[in-house]
């Protein structure tokens, strides 16, 4: 029972302080959002198309769905309410995921902080990916120290957060499956960056799948960290530069999906009404599980499980 409330302890201090370093280093603020979207407007995330959304129809529409993410909803109302450069917005996500394989860190409760802001057509580069990069590992690291000093459990990060390619992966682990490839640099760097998920490697095989229509595939990525107690890498976040009008259009006849331009979210971005952005969606149970080195995540969250 002692231990119940240490973690409960626990877990608010992990997402209090993390919050609110995420948002002063990225300057972003608090937004509410929704829990459920009308379907048809293309803001749902199809998640590759390898999940179905959880829906039900309202007494004045005949079907809304329950987010998977908040990706498209959060660029769509950076230009709606006028967000500067420079500037963002941050939210607590919930889902339903389903069809999501439960395992020691899956759940088909989804919960993270999504955030986005808006950024200029000069930010679309690697050089400023990283820089963002390694301003989370920074709120990150300030939240480890804190846990450490607070409940006495001890930092495991390292100093610095490094990067690697998928493609340098592929060329240095050839016989190894990608989330092989992950576990390998994982342990080798405590914690890793990996660009460029979505699109094809030299393989003709993608590391992993990822929507074609919100982030660019050669300026996206995950931030996986080592996890001491399951002896294996575990994914924080996934994140990216948003796709462009040029970038949009490539990667849609790449998915073969190209009838989504006629969406209402697709428009917006071809038309230029919605701003160029980079975010991402950052798991507050799997932080809390990582940071306070628990086995499971149900012992930071509450869901259904298999027996």
């Amino acid at each position: 029972m002692k231990d119940y409330f240490k973690t409960q302890k626990g877990v608010k201090l992990v997402k209090d302080t993390f919050e609110k370093k995420l948002a002063e280093k990225l300057s972003l603020i608090r937004v509410s959002a929704p829990r459920f979207l009308k379907v048809g407007k293309g803001l749902q995330d199809d998640l590759a198309g390898t999940q179905t959304p959880v829906s039900f129809s309202t007494k004045f529409c005949e079907k809304v769905e329950i987010v998977h993410s908040l990706a498209k909803w959060k660029r769509w109302t950076l230009g709606k309410h006028g967000f500067r450069q420079g500037a963002g917005l941050y939210t607590d996500m919930d889902a339903i995921r389903k069809d999501e394989d439960v395992s020691p860190i899956h759940s088909i409760y989804v919960d993270q902080w999504d955030w986005e802001k808006v950024i200029s057509k000069e930010d679309r580069t690697e050089e400023f990916l990283r820089k963002i990069v390694k301003q989370i590992f920074s709120a990150l690291k300030e939240t480890e120290s804190l846990v450490e000093s607070e409940l006495g459990i001890k930092s495991t990060l390292p100093e610095k957060i490094s990067f690697i390619d998928t493609q340098e992966m592929e060329i240095m682990l050839p016989d190894l499956s990608p989330k092989e490839r992950e576990h390998e640099v994982a342990k080798k760097f405590g914690a890793v960056f990996i660009k460029g998920i979505g699109g094809k490697l030299e393989s003709g095989k993608s590391h992993d799948l990822r929507a074609a229509d919100y982030d660019d595939w050669t300026l996206d990525g995950d931030i996986l960290v080592w996890d001491t107690v399951r002896q294996s890498s575990m994914e924080l976040s996934s994140m990216g530069i948003r796709v462009d009008k040029k970038v949009l259009l490539r990667q849609l006849k790449e998915s073969g999906l190209e009838e989504r331009k006629e969406l209402e979210y697709h428009k917006a971005i071809l038309e230029d009404k919605v701003p160029l952005s980079i975010g991402g969606g950052i798991g507050q149970s799997r932080m809390c599980m990582f940071l306070l080195q628990k086995k499971h995540i149900k012992e930071v969250q509450e869901s259904v499980w298999p027996e």
